[in-house]
């Protein structure tokens, strides 16, 4: 019996809309647009809309490159380095499932930490063109922070194995996933100051928690298909 199956989350990602799907669910929360933009607002309040806008879109395509380069590139690194997609999806699914886990109980404490990144200390906002910390602190890893890329790593672990076709939907939907997550940062970080108004501390930290019991569901699921994945061929030894 072919790995893929025996393995059902893995026919999720044959198909462009269930590597839309999965991709998308698991990154967005560890993500956090919403909290991280009440942040961002709170980082850049000085600074004018047209300079916080302009902030907001560089962020955005860094985010996009550092995802993308994680995705295409995290299975050819695995390899290099001997490391099996079964190690990668236990690992991974261990670091989506503890950092879920410290936002679902303790978001205050993300969001406190998220503040100290992004300020670095107070030096960041502090420098002549506010812009020369677009990547660094506010990209990395302020935005997207390792628990981001063990995610899109841990993604580009299922890739199929069979046709060019599905390759091609997987990929397809993985960047459109990239893609949705970047723009919703985008839209946030533009409108930062507007969403700070309507949601508050209190409505943003609920949302977060409900995003991140999703993240922690799908954490455990990753980790269960890779211990499933070291443990079948033991079970189907002759």
């Amino acid at each position: 019996m072919h790995l893929t199956e025996s393995l059902p989350l893995l026919h999720t990602f044959t198909s462009v809309s269930g590597s839309f799907l999965f991709a998308f669910l698991a990154l967005i929360p560890i993500a956090d647009p919403l909290g991280s933009c009440l942040i961002f607002y709170q980082v850049t309040e000085e600074r004018e809309d047209a300079e916080r806008r302009l902030l907001a879109k560089k962020i955005a395509i860094y985010a996009f490159m550092i995802l993308a380069f994680s995705i295409f590139i995290g299975e050819f690194a695995l390899r290099f380095f001997g490391i099996s997609l079964h190690a990668v999806r236990i690992a991974g699914g261990l670091v989506i499932a503890v950092r879920a886990w410290s936002l679902l109980n303790a978001p205050e404490q993300n969001a406190d930490r998220k503040q100290k990144e992004a300020e670095q200390g107070g030096r960041t906002m502090a420098l002549p063109n506010g812009l020369d910390a677009a990547f660094f602190p506010l990209t990395m890893p302020f935005t997207i922070g390792p628990g981001c890329i063990a995610v899109a790593i841990s993604l580009s672990s299922y890739r199929p194995a069979e046709n060019i076709t599905k390759i091609f939907n997987f990929y397809s939907g993985l960047l459109l996933a990239v893609i949705f997550v970047c723009l919703i940062i985008l839209l946030a970080y533009t409108f930062c100051d507007k969403i700070m108004k309507v949601l508050g501390k209190s409505r943003a930290r609920i949302l977060s928690r409900l995003a991140a019991l999703v993240l922690l569901c799908i954490g455990v699921q990753i980790v269960g298909t890779g211990i499933q994945g070291f443990l079948m061929p033991i079970f189907h030894q002759p």
